[in-house]
């Protein structure tokens, strides 16, 4: 070192792995072997909404009755319905489907104590997934649609993913629709209030996303959302 340069940082020793497990090279494999199998399955039911929500929803709860009635409507307009295939929201949303003589799919999740897939799913259109990042590939890549009822970190994580996309165009547009007023007006007056003033996010984002209480109205918000040059249906995420 000359006399005019500055010493720099002394050099630290880096941490190491307490323990690295040979197999995890092969991992890649099966996350590969998930995406095909996914690919394959979901490519043959054609054009669905995504229709997230809690897994402790009861039966007897009203946002279980909007989400079968969602649902049902759905079917009925020509869309499969993909849900996580678990119980509550999701078990709604799948019977919705059943009922209205549609595509009724789930996208499974193994877990430690949850989660068992709900009865209302169609035979053939049961996948059971490893990876929860592969699950939600499979969740945007064949919907249409986004609808989001009261849930938990999950269904903000998959709420949020989507937007994420949407706003950074790695897919394209799609609506997203938080059925439940009262449970989401908290989460938007944040956005507004936090987020666009601390400039994290352009107040135009908020467009991305809508918020309604009535089934009908949501239906019909996604078919006037595909009306017009909007009227192609293409899967997203064309990797």
């Amino acid at each position: 070192m000359n006399q005019n340069e500055q010493p720099g940082a002394p050099i630290r020793a880096m941490k190491r792995w307490s323990q690295i497990k040979g197999e995890n090279s092969w991992t890649i494999l099966k996350v590969m072997a998930e995406l095909v199998d996914g690919f394959e399955s979901l490519n043959r039911i054609g054009p669905c909404v995504s229709i997230f929500g809690s897994a402790r929803t009861n039966s007897d709860d009203k946002y279980y009755q909007l989400a079968t009635q969602i649902a049902q409507q759905l079917v009925q307009e020509g869309f499969g319905v993909i849900t996580g295939g678990g119980p509550g929201i999701m078990e709604a949303a799948n019977k919705g489907a059943t009922l209205g003589g549609g595509a009724s799919v789930g996208l499974n999740i193994n877990l430690p104590h949850e989660q068992t897939h709900n009865r209302f799913i169609d035979d053939d259109k049961l996948l059971t997934h490893r990876y929860f990042f592969v699950r939600k590939v499979m969740f945007v890549k064949y919907a249409q649609g986004l609808i989001a009822l009261p849930g938990g970190f999950g269904t903000l994580d998959e709420l949020f993913e989507v937007l994420t996309l949407i706003q950074t165009k790695k897919i394209t547009r799609v609506p997203v629709v938080l059925v439940g007023s009262t449970y989401w007006a908290g989460l938007r007056d944040w956005m507004v209030n936090t987020i666009v003033r601390e400039r994290n996010i352009n107040e135009d984002d908020l467009e991305l996303f809508t918020i309604m209480d009535d089934p009908g109205k949501v239906v019909a918000y996604i078919l006037d959302f595909y009306s017009g040059e909007r009227r192609h249906l293409t899967p997203n995420l064309e990797l």
